[in-house]
C-alpha cells in the first residue's frame, strides 16, 4: 500500500480561547488536519499543532520523501522524514506537520489490519481512561460556576489553567484555587496548570516553591508549567523540594529533547503532545523511556479529536497513563466526530475499539471549519 497525496486544511472558525500574550481569535489557526491518501483506497488522519501555511510548506518539502513510500509502515517512513530533515529545524514545524503524517499512518495501519492502534502498540492495559476537563481560569465566581456546570456533564477530574493566575497577586491565585476545590468536591482531582510558557512570563523559581506549598494545601494533584519552559535547573530544584507532582514538557518536540528532562528527573509527570512531537510513534518512545526514569506518563491534549484518539490509544498502551486531557468547550474536539464522546456513568472515556484510530470524522464539519471538501 502507498502513499499517492498528503492534503492539509487549517481548523478555523471556532478555534478556542487562550494564547501566548496576544488573545487567539477564533479565525485563527493554531491546528491543521492531515489527510493521507493511498493507492488502496484507504485514507489516514491526523492532526498538527501548527498554523495550517507552515504545515503546507512542510508537505512541500517531504513530499519527495514520502510519496510512493509504504503507508503500512508509520515509524520507519516518519524516522526516514525526520533523519532527512532534522538540519532544517529539529523540533519545529516541520516536526509537527510530520506529527499529523505519523498520526495518520497509524490510522491506516489500523484500518488496514482491522485493529485499534493501542493493540498494534503492544496490547491495551485499559479499555476506558479518566479523562480531566481543560479549561482557562477566571475570576473566581464565573471559574466556579464553570466547573459546575462541566461537572455535571459527568466529569469528575479537572484541571485550571492561565488566565490570571501568577500575573496579577498570590492573593488571587489562592482565591482562585480556592474556588476551584469547592465547585469540584474533595473527592474530584484538581490540576493546576500556570502556563509558565507564555510570552514573557512574570514569575520565577521562588514563586513557584511559594505556589506548590499553597496548591498542596488544597489537594492539588499536580502543579504543570510552573517555570518557563527551558529551566531546566529551576525544574529539577522544583521538583525536589515541591511537596506535590510537578508536571510538564508540552512545549518540548522529538525524543532528544526530553532526554535530559527525563533523566535529570525535572518533573514527576511528563505531557509531550502527539500533535507536536512527532506523533504516535515519537511519543511511545518518549513514553518508555519516562518509565524507565521513573517519571509518569501523562500526554498532553490541548488539540483535536484525533489528538484525544491518539491519547486514548497510547493510554490504553502504557499501564501507568490513566488520565487524558479533555479540552472543554472546543468544537476541535466535540463536533469533528461523528459519534460524539460520552462519558459513563464513573465520568470515564472508552478507548475506540474501532480499526484505527476508531473514528470517523464528520466531514460538513471539517468542511465548517477548513473550507475544504474531504472523501471519506
Amino acid at each position: 500500500m502507498r502513499i499517492t497525496e498528503i492534503r492539509s486544511a487549517g481548523l478555523r472558525h471556532g478555534t478556542p480561547e487562550g494564547g501566548w500574550a496576544n488573545e487567539i481569535r477564533p479565525e485563527d489557526c493554531v491546528h491543521t488536519l492531515v489527510a493521507v491518501f493511498t493507492d488502496e483506497g484507504i485514507t489516514g488522519w491526523g492532526s498538527s499543532f501548527t498554523n495550517d501555511a507552515l504545515v503546507r510548506g512542510a508537505l512541500d518539502v517531504l513530499a519527495p520523501l514520502y510519496l510512493g513510500e509504504n503507508a503500512l509502515e508509520p515509524e520507519r517512513v516518519t524516522e526516514k522524514l525526520h533523519a532527512n530533515t532534522f538540519w532544517m529545524g529539529r523540533g519545529g514545524s516541520i516536526t509537527h506537520a510530520i506529527s499529523g503524517i505519523d498520526i495518520a499512518l497509524w490510522d491506516i495501519l489500523g484500518k488496514a489490519t482491522g485493529q485499534p492502534v493501542g493493540r498494534l502498540l503492544g496490547g491495551r492495559y485499559r479499555e476506558r481512561v479518566r479523562p480531566y476537563a481543560s479549561l482557562l481560569m477566571r475570576e473566581p465566581r464565573a471559574l466556579a460556576e464553570q466547573l459546575a456546570a462541566v461537572r455535571a456533564e459527568g466529569f469528575r477530574a479537572f484541571k485550571i489553567g492561565w488566565g490570571p493566575f501568577g500575573r496579577q497577586s498570590f492573593a488571587v491565585d489562592e482565591s482562585i484555587v480556592r474556588a476551584a476545590r469547592e465547585a469540584v468536591g474533595a473527592e474530584s482531582l484538581l490540576m493546576v496548570d500556570a502556563g509558565a510558557s507564555d510570552a514573557f512570563w512574570p514569575q520565577d523559581f521562588k514563586w513557584a516553591v511559594r505556589t506548590a506549598r499553597m496548591l498542596a494545601d488544597y489537594d492539588v494533584h499536580w502543579f504543570e508549567e510552573a517555570l518557563p519552559p527551558d529551566s531546566l535547573h529551576d525544574y529539577v530544584l522544583l521538583r525536589n523540594s515541591a511537596p506535590l507532582p510537578i508536571a510538564g514538557g508540552e512545549v518540548l518536540t522529538r525524543r532528544q529533547a526530553f532526554t535530559p528532562w527525563l533523566q535529570q528527573r525535572a518533573f514527576d509527570i511528563v505531557q509531550p503532545d502527539v500533535t507536536k512531537v512527532g506523533g504516535i510513534s515519537e511519543e511511545r518512545r518518549i513514553a518508555w523511556m519516562a518509565e524507565e526514569c521513573g517519571v509518569r506518563f501523562i500526554p498532553h491534549g490541548w488539540n483535536t479529536a484525533l489528538g484525544l484518539a491518539s491519547d486514548l490509544h497510547l493510554a490504553s498502551a502504557f499501564r501507568n497513563t490513566d488520565l487524558v486531557e479533555y479540552l472543554t468547550g472546543s468544537p476541535f474536539i466535540d463536533d469533528l466526530v461523528e459519534n460524539r464522546w460520552k462519558l459513563d456513568a464513573d465520568g470515564m472515556l472508552a478507548v475506540p475499539d474501532g480499526a484505527g484510530l476508531g473514528i470517523a470524522l464528520d466531514l460538513d464539519a471539517v468542511e465548517k471549519h477548513t473550507g475544504e471538501r474531504f472523501g471519506g
